[in-house]
């Protein structure tokens, strides 16, 4: 289960992701300086629609696309903040491919392989609808809106 796994915050200390338990959770590879940057103003706009209802999205800035997240966790923290009011939370920078791939990425992309099974993320903003369960139910292309994913995300809730 995804709920098994342990982050780290953007300030470094250890996130166990059991704090979760029970919600819907959107997680998705971010960066700042990418063309899909503006959807963080529709994943902010689900998670606020949503919140109350026990859906979460869950951010995990990662620069391996293109140097799109050059910053450190303070400054991609304030660009989010002050550029599209983001109140979901932002986790440490993380690699989502390769030999460093964070083991929450690892399992996500296992559970949900993309196009013809592959199982590398091409780009930011791929995005991983997680049940209450902790169970891993879709995978989301970067180019995919947040608002185009309400009908999957209200089944789950």
């Amino acid at each position: 289960m995804i709920t098994d796994f342990e982050v780290k915050a953007a300030n470094g200390s250890a996130v166990p992701l059991a704090r979760y338990a029970g919600k819907v959770l959107l997680i998705v590879n971010t960066a700042s300086k990418c063309g899909f940057t503006p959807q963080y103003e529709g994943l902010e706009a689900l998670h606020r629609r949503y919140a109350d209802r026990g859906f979460k999205v869950l951010g995990f800035p990662c620069n391996q696309f293109g140097g799109q997240e050059p910053g450190d966790a303070a400054e991609i923290a304030n660009f989010c903040s002050l550029t599209y009011d983001v109140t979901f939370p932002v986790f440490a920078k993380i690699d989502v491919n390769g030999a460093d791939a964070e083991p929450l990425f690892q399992r996500l992309k296992a559970d949900a392989p993309g196009l013809m099974g592959s199982k590398a993320i091409k780009w930011n903003f791929t995005k991983f609808l997680v049940d209450r369960e902790g169970r891993t139910v879709r995978r989301y292309a970067p180019a995919t809106k947040p608002e185009d994913l309400v009908r999957d995300i209200e089944a789950l809730l």
